[in-house]
């Protein structure tokens, strides 16, 4: 007599906590593949507009931590390193061993091992997993997901992780996630600076945008922050994809790193007192293309 089939797994539970311009699309993704139960945010109001959005499906909006108590896995994008840790401890006392947290917030290296340290500590796995594409990698369900964690860890999570990423990369134990966030970082905040500058160049030699842009595009030039946001600069549009905010306080975190490293780090130092510049401005919301105004 031949051996029954083995049952399925049970598909995963998952909660995600941040419906921002980042976590909202992200946690859509895990909806639409029906693995999302509980989804929160720290205004009530966004996370019961999400559930409303999904009427006649099960997802609910989370009214506390105790909500989260039977999911497999919750991933987090929160602002800024105290908000992590408030929620992985609010998380550790009511998750059953063994399940995950994915922290897709960008932090602190010894954040992220700090964190690992407070879910080991309850039997929970954790894996920092920041994420680079922008909202519009994140609309469309490609983002670059770093991963710092150990590869069991990331098999279990990685169902969620693929609702939204189109690379899933572990770079190695807990904080390597971060660490290659702050890398990207680096070359983004660098990137964008030489955009910015080049194109306010470009508009006081009269150059005809509709021209420029495919021109440069086309050559060695070419790069994402061109191509995504250099037509609505141009038109002086500054809808947030990232906030300058959110640069300045990413910034903040790698020129500390680097500082402990011993590099040299001026594309570090010009762009994050560009970007404290415009907080002070009070242009903080605005999306970092809003560089352009300082070239000017």
């Amino acid at each position: 007599m031949s051996a029954s089939p083995a049952a399925a797994p049970a598909p995963l539970r998952a909660g995600f906590i941040g419906l921002g311009a980042m976590g909202g699309p992200m946690a859509g993704h895990l909806a639409a593949r029906g693995l999302l139960a509980v989804a929160g945010n720290r205004s009530p109001e966004k996370a019961q507009a999400f559930v409303a959005a999904r009427a006649g499906s099960s997802l609910r909006a989370a009214a506390s931590f105790d909500d989260y108590a039977a999911c497999d896995v919750v991933a987090l994008c929160v602002s800024a390193d105290a908000d992590v840790l408030e929620n992985v401890d609010g998380l550790a006392a009511v998750l059953s061993p063994g399940a995950i947290v994915i922290d897709h917030s960008t932090v602190a290296v010894e954040t992220a091992r700090e964190a690992a340290r407070r879910l080991a500590a309850r039997g929970l796995g954790f894996l920092d997993a920041p994420v680079s594409g922008g909202v519009e990698g994140a609309r469309n369900g490609r983002l670059s997901v770093m991963v710092g964690g150990d590869e069991p860890t990331l098999e279990r999570a990685r169902p969620v992780l693929e609702a939204y990423g189109a690379r899933i990369a572990l770079m190695g134990p807990t904080g390597a996630g971060q660490a290659t966030k702050a890398v990207n970082q680096i070359l983004v905040a660098g990137i964008n600076e030489a955009v910015c500058e080049g194109l306010a160049f470009a508009e006081k030699l009269g150059l005809d945008p509709e021209r420029l842009l495919p021109t440069l595009m086309a050559g060695a030039a070419s790069n994402w922050f061109l191509d995504k946001r250099g037509a609505s600069m141009l038109r002086n549009e500054f809808t947030p994809g990232f906030k300058c905010a959110h640069m300045a306080k990413d910034l903040r975190i790698v020129q500390a790193m680097a500082r402990q490293a011993g590099i040299r780090h001026p594309v570090i130092d010009r762009a994050l007192a560009d970007y404290a510049e415009l907080e002070a401005r009070g242009e903080g919301e605005l999306d970092t293309s809003a560089l352009i105004r300082l070239k000017r």
